[in-house]
């Protein structure tokens, strides 16, 4: 893999942004948003300045670094939200034995794809977006630590045997408000999934609320699997609910049109101080919690990390 790993250093964040935009369209629907939010939760960017620094623990402490961004530290595990989680020994397997590749970075991701859809025996739209994923860890996380690490998928066997057809029916499907749900106008509440391999990873919250306010309510124990929870507030993390700590970043798996437009002044603006999003759409996939209304329900992933580093993609 030393070899397939230098190949990979040659090249640039924009190749890697062309060539994920390029393919986007191949990928199958049930991973298509997943992938470009975990490109955005993983940013080369940022890997390639705490890389060059002189003292890493010092830029890490200017970037505001919190949780765990560090992908070689998560090489199996950052992309369980994938649906395409499931063929990672496969994907790993193809990429491990990887030989005779193309020289541009699209067709390497297609390459890999391919030879790992050989033995998942399943359709190449499926990987694609996975390969992409596991070329990029591997980038991040070099041979070494890319060749120790397991491979294993870390999603139930309940969940595991959903079909991409199951998943994405249950994604579209507004809560049920009742016979007379005409009725309840602000009164509806909206399931918030956090998890989709946790049938249990769930909050409500009502019509037009943030999604922050919804989180609040869940009162269970979070703190526990990740540090940066505050108790009483949730699954999601957050500090000051006006979009100024930017702690409470999440990719919208499904639904992002459902979620009130970006405030371009707020939101938008300080998406970028932070370094989360450099793009303008009216309901991209990455959002502050704090800021996004939700009306209807939509799936969401939160990611293991924040910190403030929008200077790095100026």
């Amino acid at each position: 893999m030393e070899r397939l790993h230098a190949a990979l250093c040659r090249f640039s964040v924009d190749d890697w942004r062309h060539a994920v935009d390029t393919l986007s369209a191949e990928i199958h629907e049930i991973d298509r948003n997943a992938t470009r939010i975990w490109f955005s939760f993983f940013p080369l960017e940022l890997f390639l300045a705490l890389e060059a620094a002189d003292d890493r623990a010092a830029l890490e402490r200017t970037f505001g670094l919190m949780g765990r961004w560090r992908l070689a530290d998560q090489i199996d595990s950052s992309h369980r939200f994938l649906y395409a989680h499931r063929f990672w020994p496969q994907v790993k397997a193809a990429i491990a034995a990887a030989d005779g590749w193309p020289a541009a970075l699209a067709p390497m991701i297609s390459f890999v794809a391919n030879a790992a859809c050989r033995t998942a025996r399943v359709d190449r739209e499926r990987l694609l977006g996975m390969a992409a994923v596991g070329l990029m860890t591997l980038r991040q996380a070099g041979p070494a630590a890319f060749a120790a690490a397991p491979g294993t998928v870390q999603i139930s066997e309940r969940a595991r045997v959903m079909s991409p057809h199951q998943v994405l029916k249950k994604r579209a499907k507004d809560d049920w408000q009742g016979l007379f749900g005409f009725t309840r106008g602000i009164k509806k509440r909206w399931t918030v999934t956090f998890d989709e391999n946790d049938p249990d990873a769930t909050f409500t919250l009502i019509n037009g609320q943030e999604i922050t306010g919804g989180a609040q309510a869940d009162k269970r124990e979070y703190q526990s699997k990740d540090p940066r929870c505050i108790p009483n507030e949730g699954p999601i993390p957050v500090e000051c609910r006006a979009a100024s700590c930017g702690t409470c970043w999440v990719g919208v798996i499904a639904g992002a049109e459902k979620l009130s437009p970006v405030n371009s002044r707020e939101e938008g603006h300080r998406m970028k101080v932070f370094g989360y999003s450099n793009t303008d759409g009216e309901r991209p996939i990455v959002r502050l919690a704090c800021q996004a209304k939700a009306f209807g329900a939509v799936s969401i992933v939160i990611p293991p990390w924040n910190g403030i580093f929008g200077k790095l993609r100026t």
